[in-house]
């Protein structure tokens, strides 16, 4: 059955919480795009919701990565040898997440949202090379790294800028920012062959996603000057966004089992 207008009423909400909370966070908030679409809008099919979210998230990070390579912060080669390889894994990923039933999947999501919440409580490790550049050592650390990251966003339909940042940063040594901003690649990269995958075999609502495409851009300009106003309290302020994750988490599994 088409969803109504409540439906993508709900649709555009999500997008715009999701988007504020990118906008505010930097990443993590795309996690909850999925548990939006199936319990606030109200998607029967969990891989519809994964595939709808996955193709959100991909435009969502296009449009962060068009603002940090204006910036400058973007290290392009690293970058790009970490997205490529990753593109495997990811569709890798997806496909075998379309082979595991919708209720197992979704403790697998609700497993990875967890873990998702415990990473955003770790103190965060700002100090690096911000010259870093490309060698053939840097790309054999890399590769590996961005074919598991994929596989791992691609199966549970997420960014993976969890994921991603870390693995930036233990394999080339930049700083945060940069593996912030460089993650955006793989994001956008991540998301498109997931969907790309899922719509494949029919499991995108095209309409609930330009419904939280249209929010999310609205949620991203409220979330960027909250963003400064919170720079005081940041720490404080991701802990209390990783709380509400793994509540989230809990949920989901709870609604599964």
């Amino acid at each position: 059955m088409e969803p109504g207008l409540v439906a993508y009423a709900a649709a555009v909400l999500s997008g715009a919480v999701v988007g504020l909370l990118l906008g505010v966070f930097g990443g993590g908030g795309s996690v909850l795009a999925t548990p939006l679409l199936l319990y606030v809008v109200g998607v029967r099919d969990p891989h519809v919701a994964i595939g709808t979210s996955a193709a959100a998230v991909a435009v969502n990070a296009l449009a962060g990565l068009a603002v940090q390579a204006r910036a400058g912060r973007v290290k392009w080669p690293c970058a790009l040898v970490f997205g490529a390889a990753g593109l495997a894994g990811s569709l890798t990923g997806a496909h075998l997440a379309k082979q595991v039933d919708g209720q197992n999947l979704l403790l697998w999501f609700a497993a990875a949202m967890a873990l998702i919440g415990l990473s955003m409580m770790a103190p965060k490790r700002t100090a690096g090379d911000p010259g870093v550049r490309l060698t053939p050592g840097l790309t054999l650390r890399l590769a590996p790294l961005g074919l598991a990251t994929g596989a791992a966003a691609g199966f549970f339909g997420i960014g993976g800028g969890f994921l991603i940042v870390p693995g930036l940063m233990a394999a080339t040594g930049m700083t945060l920012a940069h593996a912030a901003a460089s993650s955006l690649v793989s994001v956008a990269l991540f998301g498109a062959a997931t969907s790309a995958s899922y719509a494949a075999s029919g499991l995108v609502d095209w309409g609930l996603f330009l419904a939280l495409v249209a929010g999310g851009g609205a949620g991203i300009l409220l979330g960027t000057p909250l963003a400064r106003r919170l720079e005081g309290r940041a720490d404080l302020a991701r802990r209390m966004f990783a709380v509400m994750v793994i509540s989230v988490a809990a949920y989901v599994a709870w609604r599964a089992l």
